[in-house]
């Protein structure tokens, strides 16, 4: 499992959020699967990033049933999260392309 850098766990989570509604197993597996299994997010990183969203704003849940007839927490993106979602994945693509200067590999 590669490594999160700090604070890239709430981007990828709002990102699988803009998706859809999900529990947070189906967030987990849809960042496995969107990553390439690059990326394997344990329970205690993902549920208190989401506690953390939730309690800025970014995210509200609600219980519903899973397709496996069990409750679970649905969480989605509020407004405001979808405002946050952007900001952050403009900070990362100048980060991003800062980190690539120094490197050698921008163009």
């Amino acid at each position: 499992m590669a490594e999160l850098l700090q604070g890239t766990l709430e981007l990828l989570v709002l990102k699988a959020l803009s998706l859809e509604p999900m529990h947070g197993w189906g967030i987990a597996q849809r960042l496995q699967q969107m990553s390439r299994d690059v990326f394997q997010v344990n329970q205690g990183s993902l549920y208190p990033a989401l506690q953390r969203m939730k309690s800025k704003g970014w995210v509200r849940s609600e219980w519903r049933t899973t397709e496996n007839n069990r409750r679970a927490a649905y969480y989605e993106l509020t407004d405001a999260g979808r405002r946050e979602l952007e900001r952050e994945r403009a900070e990362w693509e100048r980060s991003s392309s800062a980190v690539n200067r120094v490197l050698g590999w921008a163009v």
